[in-house]
């Protein structure tokens, strides 16, 4: 996949990062997820030269401070506003601003952006019509958002952080009710990504197996979101063990039309 490059973790032991909207830190256990979220990135950057684009749930926007170099503007929003500070002190260019905005409540800079981008968030907003119109709110005439969600099919892992996955018919008929414009596309895997999936799923069904009962559900949400991020990191050391400890690179996924059923996340380009 040929595109303007985003940054990428360097190599050899990160510290520890807090983690908003599942962006995830930088470190040797998560090097699918980096790669994995990074390639939507890398997408959005061919869109995005010359325009004036928000990224809405940028974090600690360290992707999205990747775009001020190719973008007119860039505005970076998240409702949380410990990780928009954290982006504020990281980052700073002339053209880069982060701002503290819910989007379940309000849209920012009404009209205002060529190109707004939603990356992996969708799956945690309860009222999913009204954020997607708050989103279309933001966009210009003539412009663009692009959204990635989990896609339904392929997810083996319960994640207490998703209120709802999508298949790609449903993702399509909700941006429907809002846009007149709806293509969808996917981010797929190589074989090298295909083979270590089915070991993270090998990881996930022996845990699972220990809750023949499914007595996890009654524990306290707090218990729960704790015990994920700890089996998270456990199902991906026993998968990069059981395939020789591989590496997975941004090279390793490419967004494109194709089986959606096959793709990992879809990616949906939406104007109206």
């Amino acid at each position: 996949m040929k595109g303007t490059p985003v940054s990428r973790p360097s190599s050899g032991p990160q510290p520890a990062r807090k983690l908003y909207a599942e962006r995830p830190g930088w470190g040797p256990d998560f090097d699918y997820d980096e790669a994995r979220h990074l390639v939507a990135y890398e997408f959005a950057s061919r869109l995005a030269a010359g325009k004036r684009l928000l990224d809405a749930g940028c974090g600690e926007g360290f992707c999205t401070q990747d775009l001020a170099d190719v973008a007119r503007t860039v505005v970076g929003v998240d409702y949380h506003a410990e990780a928009v500070a954290t982006a504020r002190r990281k980052w700073q260019k002339p053209n880069l601003e982060f701002e503290v905005v819910d989007l379940t409540k309000e849209s920012p800079g009404a009209a205002a952006f060529d190109i707004v981008l939603n990356f992996q968030v969708l799956e945690h907003v309860a009222d999913d019509l009204g954020f997607v119109r708050n989103l279309r709110a933001a966009l210009a005439p003539g412009g663009t958002l692009v959204l990635t969600t989990p896609n339904a099919p392929m997810s083996f892992s319960e994640n207490p952080c998703h209120l709802r996955e999508y298949t790609a018919a449903e993702l399509h008929t909700l941006l429907g009710r809002v846009f007149s414009h709806v293509e969808m596309l996917g981010v797929f895997p190589n074989a090298k990504v295909e083979a270590f999936d089915r070991e993270r799923r090998r990881a996930v069904e022996r845990i699972l197996r220990l809750d023949p009962l499914g007595l996890r559900r009654l524990l306290p949400e707090r218990v729960v979101h704790v015990a994920f991020a700890r089996l998270g990191q456990l199902v991906r050391r026993q998968a990069h063990g059981a395939t020789g400890g591989t590496k997975i690179s941004l090279e390793d996924f490419e967004v494109r039309t194709g089986d959606l059923d096959r793709a990992l996340d879809l990616v949906a380009l939406c104007r109206a």
